[in-house]
């Protein structure tokens, strides 16, 4: 689609902008947490097929290969897709790359998966319910979405606390669009029933950045990290903090 964005123009702002950085460290471990939930559904020792759609640099897709998973990336940056695979092979891993949409998959994929992984999409396509039936046309029967989305209502409360009302009052509207800002925040209810129409049933809903990016001190997001993370990890997934994280993370079964 003309319109869903393509990251190979600032590839390079993400290992710098994102992984790298305490709000990177925070989104991963508290959704490799949801993660290692939805593993734990089935017996510790069978492999599993797992689709990482979107799947940017692959933190999560190779550390799904090192437990031993048949893991699968795809991805429509194929620099992200390049640091991914190199990254993976220099930790001894094989996974399978294919340089497409998630619309485009069903011109490479012909099998459906256990698990299908989504992380920071729906936020930058501008056909959200296709991507989602996309995803869930290549997932098995009883099989669960891990399904991450940027929140809306986080955005609005982050950006009237920084006091940029002209922001709020134009609608949340970007002026430049090649940023790491996303291009289409996500109502959380809108979300929630596109999966229910598609059949998919909610299991567990969690804040990603509940407090990290709120706190008035940015200083203490380093130097107060680990207490930081403890208190991110104790309330993500308590109201009303859920709502207003800067990410939600949906699993959802089939």
């Amino acid at each position: 689609m003309n319109a869903d964005r393509n990251f190979d123009d600032i590839t390079g702002k993400f290992s710098k902008n994102i992984y790298g950085t305490t709000k990177g460290k925070i989104r991963e471990v508290i959704v490799w947490q949801d993660i290692e939930n939805i593993l734990n559904r089935w017996p510790s020792h069978q492999k599993l097929t797992i689709l990482d759609a979107g799947g940017g640099q692959g933190q999560i897709a190779y550390k799904l290969a090192a437990l031993g998973h048949d893991v699968t990336m795809c991805d429509i940056s194929q620099q992200m897709l390049d640091i991914a695979k190199h990254n993976a092979e220099s930790a001894g891993l094989s996974l399978h790359y294919y340089h497409c949409s998630i619309q485009q998959l069903a011109q490479c994929v012909d099998h459906p998966f256990d698990i299908v992984i989504c992380h920071a999409v729906l936020e930058w396509v501008n056909d959200p319910q296709h991507v989602l039936a996309t995803l869930k046309a290549h997932l098995k029967p009883n099989g669960y979405l891990s399904l991450m989305f940027y929140n809306y209502h986080g955005l609005l409360f982050r950006t009237v606390t920084l006091g940029n009302f002209g922001y709020v009052q134009a609608g949340l509207t970007k002026r430049k669009k090649k940023t790491l800002s996303p291009d289409y925040p996500r109502m959380p209810n809108d979300v929630y029933q596109w999966l229910n129409d598609l059949n998919f049933t909610i299991t567990q809903k969690t804040g990603i950045r509940v407090f990290h990016d709120y706190l008035i001190d940015k200083q203490k997001q380093q130097t107060r990290f680990d207490e930081l993370l403890e208190m991110e990890k104790q309330f993500c997934r308590q109201e009303p903090y859920i709502h207003l994280a800067r990410y939600i993370h949906i699993t959802a079964k089939l």
